[in-house]
């Protein structure tokens, strides 16, 4: 169980009425998104309040009309999963950070500098986002946010997202090892084994990583290999 001092609540209205629960703010989010399932190491108490602060319990009444159910673990999992939970200052920080670095991530990899044709260092995208004193919402998913973000900072850098196809052939001592490395950086569009055993594949990828492909496939076969660009999309 969680200190009750340290706890954060959780909360849902339902049938006109507020139910609240008190957890701990990591762990509530980690069993909300589904990397715990047990609840032991969530709750504070195993007590639905209808005000925490004010130390008011619900009603039997209330629970029984709201949830159809009396069971404490699974009316706590409902407001957990369903409600809002309280996030402490530190924690809000934590997930803005984190959603930064996702978001910059992604920008390196869908996004090229259409000067050069190369992706931008994540630290140059970091430092216009940070110029651009962009508002990162905690809350918003970074594949929903990284448009909006990508329209504030343009001023600052120049930005294009582009997908290319492009066609790698693989002599075949190298074929086996490297078919893995496609798959998990492209989408395969097309394979082919070839009469020497070699392998040519198209694949479909964001442009920003084309160099972290080249560098993959180069270090796995010794530079021994052929690339080429069939189309910019």
């Amino acid at each position: 169980m969680v200190r009750v001092d340290e706890a954060v609540i959780a909360r849902i209205k339902k049938e006109g009425k507020t139910f609240e629960v008190m957890v701990d703010c990591d762990k509530a989010i980690e069993f909300r998104e589904g990397k715990i399932e047990s609840l032991e190491d969530v709750l504070a108490t195993k007590e639905i309040f209808s005000d925490v602060k004010q130390s008011e319990r619900a009603t039997d009444i209330d629970i029984k009309k709201a949830f159809h159910t009396d069971n404490v673990d699974e009316i706590a999992a409902q407001i957990i999963k369903k409600g809002e939970v309280q996030l402490t200052t530190e924690h809000k920080n934590k997930l803005r950070e984190n959603k930064k670095k996702k978001i910059v991530e992604m920008i390196h990899r869908n996004a090229i500098n259409p000067q050069s044709g190369a992706p931008h260092p994540r630290d140059r995208i970091e430092n216009a986002i940070q110029e651009a004193k962009v508002r990162i919402d905690e809350f918003k998913s970074a594949e929903d946010q990284m448009q909006e973000v990508m329209d504030q900072i343009r001023s600052l850098i120049p930005l294009k997202v582009e997908t290319r196809e492009i066609e790698i052939v693989i002599p075949g001592q190298y074929a086996g090892s490297s078919y893995g490395i496609l798959k998990r950086l492209g989408k395969m569009l097309k394979d082919d084994w070839l009469d020497d055993g070699s392998l040519k594949v198209v694949l479909g990828i964001p442009a920003g990583i084309q160099e972290e492909l080249e560098n993959e496939v180069s270090k796995l076969t010794k530079g021994d290999f052929d690339l080429k660009i069939l189309k910019k999309i």
